[in-house]
């Protein structure tokens, strides 16, 4: 068992401490401070130090295969592997999510941050390695969500311990949705074909040039003629005068610039879609290879389409056929309702948070709504945490069909029902322990404004797997912040009391 252990740490960080090196265990962090580097460090401090934590975190570390490790690569991994450890990748991913940093932060910390660089197991000043911002990008990267979900459940064992939590406690659990953002602009159907026609002009120009073809040699001012269309059709308003004849004008106005902007962007499109057949016939390009192309193309035909039957056949656009971002096509459009946010552009995620802080599951909601998830999103947890004693929820999760099957998977479902309550409902919402519970629920506002703050107000990340993969790690650095809080808590009581005997003793 040892030999197994040994091995798949010299996969994950090397064991053998170099000149000037410390151990990761010995590394002082201010149990006093604030911040949350401290915080984040002292629960990957914990991850090392303690091998019921430690043996299940760095198995699954050794599942990840950085470039140039394994079957392709210059090393295997029993031989080691040049660049980043499978622990430095955790390490700066939890950072980055922690702290809500962008690369180009994370890659500061790591080649300056004196505490981290110690945590990454580089010596003090025996050790100039470096990162490079490319380095960070690719290894970071290699997460997957589901690797990351059987992190967070190592994690949340690692937390019950620390809080004494008895095998035999049932969790408390409570659950509610968000909206994460993606990093897109306000959609309108112009601007979104604009990027769609622009990002073609683009592709082909580049496609083209590689292939040595001398098509799209004017792309740059082809794109500012696109632009200067756009903006026409941009800037004019519906007139507001009360003059029906006034209105009458602008309306030709707006929809002869809409026609102008149409046709040439139909006509970029054409000439694409003629370039990417002699790409494909004379270049020999794979479809592979012209796949993004095919996808800009499609975009721009779908945007015509829509901008015609709206601006210039009066017709309303059904809101399933919209797309709300081209590079982000995943996205959605939400309104919940809120105070002062109308509308949020991203994607809805849903959590469960028990009562000693530790978010036990999520859940990336795609097309679905939270009556929708309320039962495949506790059975998961139930499945994950067999403890569960209750799960509370809102009423947004309501419906006949979900009360009925979560009192099937759970002993104790806190669901208010939406609208008028029978007499039976009413008694079961007045049960003490259904108000004490629904009383707490309101907590988990507490989990989801730490995760916006930590890392899930934006995701920085491209494409839905990027998108799964930057929540899910978000959830991870929640989880360890949670641990490092505590323990720092715990350290800095501990000294209070060794001061207070101290005292006691001098006084004596």
């Amino acid at each position: 068992m040892n030999v197994v252990i040994r091995a798949t740490m010299r996969n994950v960080i090397d064991p053998q401490l170099k000149l000037g090196e410390e151990d990761i265990a010995a590394i002082a962090l201010d149990p006093r401070s604030r911040d949350d580097i401290p915080q984040l460090l002292r629960g990957l401090q914990h991850i090392y130090t303690t091998p019921q934590v430690r043996e299940p975190v760095f198995a699954i570390l050794a599942e990840l295969r950085p470039p140039g490790s394994g079957e392709d690569g210059k090393a295997s991994p029993e031989t080691g592997r040049p660049g980043l450890s499978q622990w430095a990748i955790l390490v700066l991913g939890v950072l980055r999510l922690g702290l809500n940093a962008d690369y180009d932060r994370i890659l500061e910390l790591a080649n300056q941050h004196t505490t981290l660089r110690k945590m990454l197991g580089h010596a003090d000043w025996a050790d100039d390695t470096t990162y490079n911002l490319q380095t960070l990008k690719d290894n970071l990267s290699l997460f997957t969500p589901e690797l990351l979900e059987r992190i967070n459940q190592a994690l949340v064992g690692a937390g019950h311990a620390l809080v004494k939590k008895s095998p035999d406690d049932s969790l408390a659990v409570r659950c509610d949705s968000f909206v994460v953002e993606t990093h897109v602009h306000y959609p309108t159907d112009i601007n979104l074909l604009f990027d769609a026609v622009r990002k073609a002009i683009e592709t082909s120009a580049g496609l083209c040039e590689d292939a040595g073809l001398s098509d799209w040699r004017q792309s740059a001012y082809n794109v500012r003629c696109l632009k200067k269309a756009y903006r026409r059709a941009q800037t004019l308003k519906h007139s507001t005068a009360q003059d029906p004849e006034k209105r009458a004008a602008r309306r030709i106005e707006i929809e002869a610039a809409h026609a102008a902007y149409l046709d040439l962007a139909g006509g970029f499109l054409m000439r694409a879609r003629e370039t990417r057949i002699r790409l494909h016939l004379i270049a020999a390009l794979p479809d592979v290879q012209l796949a993004p192309l095919d996808a800009f193309i499609a975009h721009g035909e779908r945007q015509i389409d829509q901008i015609r039957r709206r601006v210039l056949c009066g017709q309303t656009i059904p809101h399933a056929e919209k797309v709300f971002s081209i590079f982000q096509p995943h996205t959605e459009w939400i309104s919940k309702g809120k105070a002062g946010v109308p509308v949020e552009l991203g994607l809805r995620v849903a959590i469960g948070e028990d009562q000693h802080g530790f978010i036990l599951h999520h859940r990336v909601m795609e097309r679905i709504t939270d009556d929708q998830v309320a039962v495949p999103l506790v059975e998961e947890i139930v499945a994950r945490f067999p403890a569960v004693g209750s799960v509370s929820m809102d009423k947004g999760f309501h419906s006949p069909a979900n009360q009925r099957a979560l009192a099937e998977v759970i002993d104790f479902p806190v669901l208010p029902k939406k609208g008028k309550c029978s007499a039976a409902e009413r008694e079961r919402e007045g049960d003490p322990r259904f108000i004490q519970l629904r009383r707490k629920h309101s907590a988990v506002e507490s989990a989801i404004n730490a995760l916006e703050v930590h890392g899930l107000d934006r995701c920085r990340d491209h494409g839905i797997d990027g998108f799964k993969r930057y929540v899910a790690l978000a959830v991870v650095a929640r989880n360890l912040q949670r641990i490092g809080t505590l323990l720092l808590a715990q350290e800095a009581e501990e000294a209070r009391r060794e001061r207070e005997r101290q005292r006691r003793r001098r006084a004596a």
